[in-house]
């Protein structure tokens, strides 16, 4: 016999339950024994507590006195430490597309928008991608990359050197970490 709770994530507490016998567990977690679903509430209501059903496959099916608010607004609390834990996990890939003979004035542009990403604490792909006879002259890429390297090198360092694969030169740049 399966019961599903009237919405997600929630359980079913006090006069939402529908079933005759059930085990209820105190607030400390001591189990009182089976008890008819009125004798629970009774129960509940003399401990100032609500009867939550958290067990509903159980045999019988296992109710808990709680205060069902505050196990709601710990749930929540606990929910979004996780999420803000996980967010400052997750760095984002950020990709930046160069070309060999970068001029001066958009080589400053770059930097600029990177440093910004960097301080965000995301990782920097930079590419080089080279065309037709450029493909002659990869040190220009290279030089391209190092020069970026250095020129960020207070805010960043080098997660995997500049290395060719096929036409694109690829180096990839993480935030340094603050001491």
């Amino acid at each position: 016999m399966f019961y599903i709770a009237n919405s997600k994530n929630n359980l079913l507490i006090n006069e939402q339950i529908k079933i005759p016998q059930v085990l209820v567990i105190g607030p400390n977690g001591e189990q009182t024994g089976v008890k008819s679903i009125k004798d629970a509430m009774i129960l509940a209501n003399y401990a100032g507590l609500d009867l939550v059903l958290i067990g509903p496959n159980g045999n019988p099916p296992v109710c808990k006195l709680m205060d069902y608010n505050k196990y709601k607004y710990e749930k929540s609390k606990k929910e979004k430490a996780a999420l803000k834990k996980q967010r400052a996990t997750l760095q984002e890939l950020k990709e930046f597309r160069l070309s060999p003979s970068i001029d001066v004035g958009d080589v400053e542009t770059k930097i600029k928008q990177i440093t910004k990403y960097l301080e965000k604490g995301d990782k920097i792909k930079l590419t080089v991608r080279f065309r037709g006879r450029q493909m002659a002259h990869t040190e220009l890429g290279l030089d391209v990359l190092k020069n970026f390297a250095e020129r960020l090198k207070d805010i960043s360092d080098i997660e995997q050197d500049a290395k060719l694969d096929g036409k694109n030169m690829i180096m990839l740049l993480i935030p340094r970490k603050s001491k």
